[in-house]
């Protein structure tokens, strides 16, 4: 029996090539109903893979990064809005007050256009970065406590939610609530490869930690039968209501 698809898995294209794009999707079918679109998608082939995806009745989530000065992100996040992508992000070390000024501008904006505002998420500190690479890049804070810092920064500037690792999810949780969204990268199905993920979890682990969605790439994009993957994936997932 096949799996239901479920909207707390999103899946990363991160091709080059719309031809691969539509590819895997037509393998996955019905089985997934949200894909991220990162930087090595939108930088090949610009906004048609996200107005692509939602003609194919799928949700999107365009993983950008946006990280400036406020004037500049609320700007970026405002064209971006008009592609129709369901969840923009930005950086949270952008700070506080480009995170307000970015989300006030998205809300007024959609609001002036009469279209549903996309839900507008912070990274917090990348997955690949481990301990070691925090200190090497000068932070004295311990890397889970800046993760929760920047977590509530998100939260204060009046943004959905966040982008952060399953190790870190189960604080952010507690400190933010639970209509707070805790997008997690590096979630890993056990016997499979970190890649060069850091911090990571199973897709089990990282819903119990209090992860809303699961970011998956190469398990399932790299299987040998994409569809199957997946398909276990959200076999794990039914386990976590």
């Amino acid at each position: 029996m096949m799996a239901k698809a479920d909207d707390r898995l999103i899946v990363a294209l991160d091709f080059h090539t719309m031809e691969d794009v539509r590819t895997l999707v037509a393998k996955l079918g019905d089985s997934v109903s949200y894909y991220k679109v990162g930087m090595e998608l939108f930088y090949a082939v610009g906004g048609k893979a996200v107005t692509w995806l939602r003609r194919e009745g799928k949700h999107v989530f365009l993983d950008l990064k946006l990280h400036d000065i406020p004037n500049t992100v609320a700007g970026g996040l405002c064209s971006l809005m008009h592609l129709g992508a369901d969840m923009l992000n930005v950086h949270a070390s952008g700070g506080l007050t480009m995170m307000k000024t970015a989300a006030d501008r998205l809300h007024k904006k959609a609001a002036e256009a009469g279209i549903p505002c996309p839900k507008l998420i912070a990274i917090t500190v990348l997955t690949s970065i481990s301990s070691v690479e925090w200190q090497g890049v000068g932070q004295t804070c311990a890397l889970k406590d800046s993760v929760l810092r920047l977590a509530r920064l998100a939260k204060e500037a009046g943004l959905d939610g966040v982008v952060a690792s399953p190790q870190e999810a189960e604080a952010i949780r507690a400190a933010c609530g639970e209509d707070f969204l805790i997008v997690t990268p590096g979630v890993r199905p056990a016997g499979t490869s970190t890649d060069d993920q850091s911090r990571i979890a199973t897709p089990r682990a990282a819903l119990m930690a209090g992860a809303s969605h699961l970011v998956i790439g190469r398990p399932i994009r790299a299987a040998d039968d994409p569809k199957a993957a997946a398909e276990a994936i959200l076999k794990e997932m039914e386990t976590v209501p």
